[in-house]
């Protein structure tokens, strides 16, 4: 009398995993794809709260923070500056995304008053994607 086979063969399990793999494949890019957005968006919030608290900072002192104070003017005042009515920030600098610190320029390039901006996830000036520079002036806010 012949028993049943019990389990899977070889076979079966080897189509298996290529199921597997092929499902992965194309389902793993298309979530680290919405990682890198999500830490774009995130960084363009935070240039965001940056510069309205730039516009707090020189509503009190009447000018913005020079560039050797820099960010840090928003959550330690400064030792020459007497208006000053902060922290303007509920917490401490955070870093980018990408845990680098935010460039932060006084006076800024082209006529602004200041630029601020990550240098994204390459942490090199220009890029695409990703690597693109992100801008407290980008029009893509």
């Amino acid at each position: 009398m012949k028993r049943p086979a019990h389990g899977f063969t070889l076979l079966e399990l080897l189509v298996v995993m290529v199921i597997i793999g092929l499902l992965a494949s194309y389902v793993a890019p298309r979530f680290f794809d919405q990682i890198g957005k999500s830490e774009v968006k995130a960084a363009r919030a935070q240039l965001d709260a940056f510069d309205k608290a730039l516009a707090t900072y020189r509503l009190d002192t009447g000018h913005f923070p020079s560039g050797d104070q820099g960010l840090k003017a928003l959550v330690e005042r400064p030792a020459s500056e007497p208006k000053w009515s902060g922290p303007y920030l509920a917490k401490a600098l955070p870093p980018d995304p990408w845990g680098r610190a935010y460039l932060y320029r006084m006076p800024g390039e082209q006529g602004r008053d200041y630029d601020l901006l990550s240098l994204g996830k390459d942490g090199q000036r220009g890029g695409n994607g990703e690597n693109a520079d992100i801008s407290v002036w980008d029009t893509g806010r």
